[in-house]
């Protein structure tokens, strides 16, 4: 799914505003995630702290009665790429550290991992970081074993 500018913008104003309610200040919240929920058959895009309170809420006209069956796996790259544009904002709000956007269906399950913060270190996506993790292990532990 290729995302239209538009899309990006209403993604954008969803996440500013979300940020903008939860400001940086030295007595940071006990909040640990922000979940993004998107409703498949509505386009809504929602945040929500982790009592399931609504922060902010936005529609993108783009996703409104989507029925692609891959929906939900060809969301985050798009959701990804609106909070590391708004990233000065996202890393600098009043949450506990480490912190975690998680994108949610619309029944509230967890889909993926979209964005991680801790003190010095920014988990864009995990995938990537997970990427080749098998040959490097095996790599590794062939290079221990020549030394052994």
């Amino acid at each position: 799914m290729k995302a239209t500018e538009q899309t990006l913008q209403q993604i954008e104003r969803c996440i500013r505003r979300t940020a903008e309610k939860i400001p940086a200040n030295p007595d940071t919240s006990l909040m640990t995630d922000i979940h993004v929920r998107v409703i498949q058959d509505s386009g809504e895009v929602i945040t929500y702290n982790d009592n399931d309170v609504e922060i902010a809420r936005g529609v993108v006209e783009q996703w409104i009665g989507n029925t692609d069956d891959d929906f939900y796996t060809a969301i985050p790259p798009i959701i990804r790429k609106c909070i590391e544009s708004q990233k000065a904002l996202v890393d600098n709000m009043g949450i506990m550290k480490p912190y975690t956007f998680v994108l949610e269906n619309d029944e509230k399950e967890p889909i993926e991992e979209l964005y991680i913060v801790d003190d010095d270190l920014v988990i864009i996506d995990t995938d990537m970081m997970m990427q080749d993790l098998d040959k490097d292990l095996d790599d590794f532990l062939d290079n221990l074993l020549k030394d052994a």
